[in-house]
């Protein structure tokens, strides 16, 4: 008799089935998404054979992987350029975001004054600002980088700002009790505090400022060269090169993916030993 199966034996029926519940939910968390995946991969291809779509319309899933190997060279330049912009926008987010919510913790004036413009900055579409953009600003890069900029910026800034306000009263009463100055109080009660809240916000910054830098680059029409994924993208429907559209558009996809899973990764790093979401994963 194996050790798993003396262990099993020792538990009661209960517990058995919420460790095979267990035990299932692990394995279909991966399963199930690549089964689906794999499913929907094999349906466009049937579709695109069973109505014989040509290739400009529609590619088959094989002419697009070949796409991405012939053209990895200008594909994989374009990508660079768009994470260029992506990560730096996300790095500025985080910058103002964090000091601007620190800024409002310290005072709900300031927090009442300036909390409606990022508010008036989200709301409005990305696609109705960049005509003031274009016109103010000449570097082309510096366009790309506000406008990713103003949409990674806003869950950052919410969030934390949040976190910041939602310490709990007994341990900011026990803080003042005890002589603690407000720079004492921000650094080991509020700020450890808002870090959950922070990089939830993080993680959706991080899709955002990409999103961000792919609209940027498609208003913007920038081309040539040193051009994003974007321009890859406008270049190819204008020649019907469906090919690479699709091929551009996975890339894009496969990045944002990499960018979630990597914050979701680092969260999980900087929770796992004291914070309650990632404690009942290390379970």
């Amino acid at each position: 008799m194996t050790a798993t199966e003396d262990t099993a034996l020792k538990l009661d029926p209960e517990e058995a089935r919420r460790v095979r519940q267990e035990r299932l939910e692990r394995i279909g968390k991966w399963v199930l998404p690549l089964a689906i995946i794999v499913l929907a991969i094999w349906l466009w291809d049937r579709i695109c054979v069973w109505n014989e779509i040509p290739q400009y319309i529609l590619p088959r899933p094989g002419v697009v992987l070949q796409t991405l190997h012939d053209d990895a060279g200008l594909l994989s330049s374009s990508l660079l350029v768009t994470l260029r912009i992506t990560f730096l926008s996300l790095l500025l987010a985080v910058i103002g975001g964090v000091g601007l919510a620190v800024l409002f913790a310290q005072s709900k004036w300031v927090e009442m004054s300036f909390f409606p413009f990022a508010i008036v900055l989200q709301v409005t579409p990305i696609v109705a600002i960049f005509p003031l953009i274009n016109i103010y600003i000449n570097n082309q890069t510096t366009k790309l980088l506000l406008c990713a900029w103003i949409v990674a910026f806003f869950p950052i800034l919410s969030n934390t700002t949040l976190g910041l306000n939602s310490v709990d009263r007994n341990l900011r009463d026990l803080f003042k009790l005890n002589g603690a100055t407000r720079w004492q109080q921000l650094r080991y009660l509020r700020l450890p505090a808002a870090m959950p809240y922070f990089l939830g916000g993080l993680k959706i910054a991080g899709g955002l400022s990409l999103i961000g830098a792919v609209v940027a680059e498609f208003v913007a029409g920038a081309q040539g060269q040193s051009s994003g994924l974007a321009s890859r993208i406008i270049e190819a429907g204008y020649r019907l090169n469906a090919p690479r559209l699709f091929a551009a558009l996975i890339l894009i996809s496969l990045t944002g993916i990499l960018i979630f899973l990597v914050l979701s990764l680092v969260s999980h790093l900087i929770l796992r030993r004291w914070h309650e979401s990632a404690l009942k994963q290390e379970r």
